[in-house]
């Protein structure tokens, strides 16, 4: 195989790599380091996107919104945990 070949293979690869670290991103309290792989792989796929059309779009597209969301999702909900174990009192009336 050439390099053109080969290069896009490992994008295509990458992208899939991408939906399926951005699906296990909104898993419950282990998601957020899916979702934020995810969100670095599809770095590495926009870069080479530039030179060749991705037939995975859309599993690409999907992986980036999974891990972003998984990102928000989880990250508020460490930042609450964090702070009530912080703050045990703050939820007293």
């Amino acid at each position: 195989m050439n390099a053109n070949t080969e290069a896009k293979i490992q994008m295509l690869r990458s992208s899939l790599e991408c939906f399926i670290c951005g699906l296990l991103g909104l898993l419950p309290l282990i998601g957020f380091p899916f979702a934020v792989v995810a969100l670095v792989i599809s770095g590495k796929v926009r870069v080479r996107q530039k030179n060749f059309w991705n037939a995975a779009e859309l599993y690409w597209i999907a992986g980036i919104m999974c891990g972003s969301l998984g990102i928000l999702l989880w990250g508020v909900v460490w930042i609450i945990i964090i702070f009530h174990a912080l703050n045990p009192n703050s939820s007293d009336n």
